[in-house]
C-alpha cells in the first residue's frame, strides 16, 4: 500500500499532523488535473483498504458459519434419511393422509421426500397437490426439529472434505478476527478521510468544478482537497500505511488453505480452540441458565454484569468459564464445583488476573504435590503473572517463598508444604486457591486445619473440587465452613424440614456448579460398558482363599491371579479391549488401584506372546514417581505415534493430569469411592477431547466387584442428588450417609463368606 508518486511542493517532510495541515492549508490552493486526482485515487485506496481490513473478520466469521451449516445439513440428511416417512403421520395437519403411495414411489423415509420435492409428489398416483403440500410441510417441520438438535463435532477418525473445509474456515477467522492493525483506531481514519473523499474528488474534476456554480461549493472541494492531501501526507496515515501493508500480508496468509493433513494435524493440536471457534461462529453457546449453574436470579445478574479485566490473561475464555470468574471475585469466598474437564484451573487464574490488572500482587494456590508441576505450566502458559513453585527441598521451598514475598505473582504449594509456612509472613494474599479442596474435609486433619488459617487471612478464597461431597453432607458443609461459616451454621443437616429447596437457596452464595452436558455442546459423547466374566480356575481358587481368610485386598485383586492370559479371565478381556483399541489407532489407559496388578498389565501387554504387537506401553505411573516424572510419562504417551497404553494407579493418574490423547479407559476394579472414577475418566472425557471416550469396567459376577457395586449406588445418588447441580434436587439429606470405608469392607467381607458357604 503506497501513496502515488505525485511530489507536490506543499507536501514536504512535516514534523507534525498540525504543521501538515497548516503548511498544506496557507500554500498554493491545489488546483483540479492529474496531480489532485492522485491524490483523490490514494486517499479512496486507503480508505477502502482500512475498510476492508476491518471487515475481514466478519467476513471470514461468515464464510466459516456457511461451512458449519454444510457439515451440519449433511448430519441432517444422514438423520432424516433414516426415519420411515410414515412418522410424518403425527405432523401432517388436517384429514388423517396415508403414505402408502408415498413409499410404493420409493420415498419411504422423510429425507428422500425433502430431496424428492413437492411436484415430484405431486407425480405419484394417489397423492393430490394438497396432500403432497401437507406432507412436504411436515417433512420441512421434522427437519427443523432435527436441525435443532442436531450437534456439530468435528471427527478426526471421518476426515470428511466438508470437515476440512470448516476447520479451514475456522482457521482464517482465527487469524483474521484479532486486531490486525494495531494501534490508534483505524476506523477513524478512515471515517476522516471519507468524510473528504466527496467533495475533494470534485475538486480534482475540472469538468465538476466548471458546472459547479456555486463559490462556496467550489471553495468547499478546494478545501477538502487540501484537507485530504494534508492528512494522506501526516505521519499518522504513514504510519497506518506500514500497519495496513503487514494487515494485507496476514489476510493474504489467512485466505490460504492448507493441505488438509496439515489441517487436520492443527486441529488435533488444538482441538480446545478449535471447538470454541465453532461454538462462536455457529451460535452454540449452551443457555445462559446452563452456564450460571442455576443460580438465583439476583446473584447470576451482579456477577454477570461485573466487568472482568482480561488485560493479564494470554488465552480465550467460554461464556461459562467468565462467568464462573466473575462469580469467584464478586462472591469472594466460595466453592467452584464445576464437573471435571470445564477447566477449574483457567477460570481461577482469569479471578487471579483480573486482580493482578486492578493493583493486586501475591496469590497463592494449595494443591496435592502431584499437580504443583501443572499449576505452574498452567500459570505459565495462560497468564503474563510469574509462578513461584513452593515445593520440594526445605532450603529451595524457602528460596521461592521469599522471592514471592519479594516479587510477588503466584506462588504454588502443597497442602504439607503450607503448614510450614510461617505464620507472621509479612505478605497480604489477594486471593488464596485450594484445588482438589475435597482434600480438607475432615476436620480434625492438619492440612484441614491450615488451610482453615490461611482461609480465614484472606480476603478472597476459591476452592475447586469436582467432589465436593463424596461421602456425606456434612463432609460438603466443612468445605462451605472455611468460607462462609454463618451459612455452615444455619444449615443444621438433622433439621427434618431441610429439603433440597432450602439447601440450595442456603449455600447458592458459596457454590457454583455446571456439568459437561449442560456447557460442553462440542464433548465427543463417552459410552460406558461394563465388561462382566466369570472367576474360574485358578482366580476362583484365590477368591475363594481370599473370602476365607477375610482378605479385602486380596478379594479384589484374586481375579488377576496368576498374572497370565489363560489363568485370568479379566486379563484376557483387557488384552482383547487394548488389541480393538490398537486395530482403530486408539490409545489407552489402564486404571487400577493395586500397584502389582499395574504391574502384572504392563509385563502382559509387553510380552511378544501374549502382548498387542505395535502397542507402545507407557509406564506403571504410580504415587512413588515425581510430580514431573508423571508428567513426563503423560507427555511420552501423548506424543507416542500410533496405538499407546498408559497403565496408572488410579489415584495418581486420576488427579491433575490431562490425558485427552486416549479414547478408551479400561478401570480393573470397582473403587469404593465413586468419585475416584469420575476424576479418573475425567482425566480424559474432558475439553479437548476429539473422540468418543469409551470406558471399560472390568467385573466379576458374583464376587467382591457386585458387592461393591451395590452398596455403592447410595453414594452415587447422594452425589447426584447434592453436589452434581448448583440446583440441588429435593431429598433428606440425613439420608445419604453410606457409611465409612472400613465399614463397607466389613460388609462386604461378611455377605461373601455368608454366600460361599451357604455355596
Amino acid at each position: 500500500m503506497r501513496r502515488p508518486s505525485t511530489t507536490l511542493a506543499h507536501t514536504a517532510d512535516l514534523t507534525s499532523d498540525t504543521e501538515a495541515e497548516g503548511n498544506s492549508l496557507d500554500a498554493e490552493p491545489l488546483r483540479a488535473g492529474k496531480a489532485a486526482r492522485a491524490i483523490v485515487a490514494d486517499g479512496r485506496a486507503v480508505h477502502d483498504a482500512i475498510e476492508a481490513v476491518l471487515a475481514a473478520p466478519e467476513e471470514s466469521r461468515e464464510v466459516a458459519r456457511r461451512a458449519y451449516e454444510v457439515v451440519r445439513d449433511q448430519l441432517v440428511a444422514g438423520e432424516l434419511d433414516t426415519v420411515p416417512v410414515d412418522q410424518l403421520r403425527e405432523l401432517v395437519r388436517g384429514r388423517p393422509v396415508t403414505f402408502t403411495p408415498v413409499r410404493d414411489a420409493g420415498l419411504d423415509t422423510v429425507g428422500a421426500v425433502l430431496t424428492a420435492g413437492a411436484e415430484a409428489l405431486r407425480r405419484i398416483p394417489g397423492v393430490r397437490r394438497r396432500t403432497a403440500k401437507r406432507i412436504m410441510a411436515a417433512a420441512w417441520q421434522m427437519r427443523e426439529s432435527v436441525e435443532e438438535s442436531v450437534r456439530v463435532r468435528i471427527e478426526p477418525d471421518a476426515r470428511t472434505p466438508e470437515q476440512a473445509a470448516l476447520i479451514a474456515a475456522l482457521r482464517r477467522y482465527e487469524r483474521t478476527r484479532s486486531p490486525l492493525m494495531k494501534g490508534p483506531d483505524p476506523s477513524l481514519l478512515a471515517t476522516e478521510i471519507g468524510h473528504h473523499l466527496g467533495p475533494a474528488a470534485r475538486g480534482a474534476s475540472r469538468r465538476r468544478m466548471l458546472f459547479t456554480f456555486s463559490e462556496e461549493k467550489k471553495q468547499e472541494a478546494r478545501d477538502a482537497l487540501a484537507q485530504l492531501d494534508a492528512t494522506l501526507s501526516s505521519k499518522k496515515v504513514t504510519a497506518a500505511r506500514k500497519r495496513l501493508s503487514r494487515a494485507e500480508s496476514q489476510l493474504d496468509k489467512a485466505r490460504k488453505i492448507p493441505r488438509a493433513a496439515r489441517l487436520w494435524s492443527d486441529y488435533l493440536a488444538r482441538p480446545v480452540a478449535y471447538n470454541a471457534l465453532l461454538i462462536e461462529v455457529a451460535g452454540l453457546d449452551p443457555t445462559k441458565e446452563a452456564g450460571q449453574g442455576f443460580l438465583p436470579a439476583d446473584i447470576a445478574e451482579q456477577v454477570r454484569v461485573f466487568p472482568l479485566d482480561r488485560s493479564r490473561l494470554k488465552t480465550s475464555l467460554r461464556a461459562y468459564q467468565a462467568f464462573g470468574a466473575r462469580f469467584a471475585l464478586v462472591q469472594e469466598r466460595v466453592i467452584l464445583g464445576d464437573e471435571m474437564g470445564l477447566g477449574k484451573t483457567i477460570q481461577s487464574l482469569a479471578a487471579m488476573c483480573h486482580l493482578a490488572a486492578k493493583g493486586e500482587t501475591h496469590f497463592l494456590v494449595v494443591c496435592p504435590a502431584s499437580v504443583v508441576v501443572n499449576w505452574t505450566r498452567e500459570v505459565e502458559r495462560h497468564t503474563l503473572l510469574e509462578a513461584h513453585r513452593m515445593h520440594g527441598p526445605g532450603e529451595k521451598r524457602e528460596a521461592a517463598q521469599q522471592e514471592w514475598v519479594a516479587r510477588g505473582g503466584v506462588t504454588i504449594t502443597t497442602f504439607e508444604a503450607l503448614r510450614t509456612m510461617p505464620e507472621d509472613l509479612d505478605v497480604s494474599v489477594a486471593m488464596m486457591v485450594v484445588d482438589e479442596a475435597h482434600y480438607v474435609k475432615n476436620p480434625n486433619a492438619l492440612r484441614t486445619q491450615a488451610v482453615g488459617e490461611w482461609a480465614a487471612r484472606s480476603r478472597r478464597v476459591l476452592f475447586l473440587t469436582g467432589t465436593p461431597m463424596e461421602n456425606k453432607v456434612r463432609e460438603f458443609l466443612v468445605l462451605v465452613g472455611h468460607l462462609r461459616p454463618e451459612v455452615a451454621e444455619n444449615l443444621d443437616i438433622a433439621d427434618e424440614a431441610l429439603d433440597g429447596t432450602k439447601f440450595r437457596e442456603a449455600v447458592a452464595p458459596v457454590y457454583l456448579r455446571r456439568n459437561q452436558e449442560d456447557v460442553l455442546s462440542e464433548l465427543p459423547p463417552r459410552l460406558e460398558t461394563q465388561e462382566w466374566v466369570t472367576l474360574e480356575g485358578p482366580t476362583l481358587r484365590a477368591y475363594r482363599e481370599a473370602v476365607i481368610a477375610g482378605n479385602f485386598m486380596a478379594m479384589r485383586r484374586a481375579a488377576f491371579d496368576p498374572g497370565t492370559v489363560k489363568g485370568s479371565p479379566k486379563l484376557r478381556r483387557l488384552v482383547e479391549i487394548v488389541s480393538e483399541a490398537a486395530d482403530g489407532g486408539r490409545k489407552v489407559v489402564v486404571f487400577s488401584y493395586f500397584r502389582d496388578v499395574l504391574e502384572t498389565v504392563t509385563q502382559v501387554l509387553g510380552s511378544e506372546r501374549d502382548g498387542v504387537q505395535g502397542v507402545h506401553v507407557v509406564g506403571p505411573l504410580t504415587g512413588d514417581i515425581p510430580p514431573m516424572g508423571r508428567q513426563a510419562m503423560v507427555d511420552e504417551f501423548t506424543a507416542a505415534k500410533g496405538p499407546a497404553v498408559l497403565v496408572s494407579q488410579i489415584q495418581a493418574g486420576g488427579v491433575g493430569l490431562n490425558i485427552q490423547a486416549a479414547s478408551v479407559i479400561i478401570i480393573a476394579e470397582p473403587q469404593l469411592t465413586p468419585s475416584i472414577e469420575e476424576q479418573a475418566i475425567a482425566r480424559a472425557h474432558r475439553m479437548g477431547q476429539v473422540r468418543r471416550v469409551d470406558v471399560h469396567r472390568l467385573l466379576c459376577g458374583d464376587s467382591v466387584d457386585q458387592r461393591v457395586l451395590e452398596l455403592l449406588a447410595d453414594k452415587r445418588e447422594a452425589f447426584d442428588e447434592y453436589a452434581r447441580r448448583s440446583d440441588m434436587a429435593n431429598a433428606a439429606p440425613d439420608a445419604v450417609d453410606t457409611g465409612s470405608e472400613t465399614e463397607l469392607r466389613h460388609t462386604i467381607v461378611a455377605a461373601e463368606q455368608k454366600r460361599l458357604k451357604a455355596a
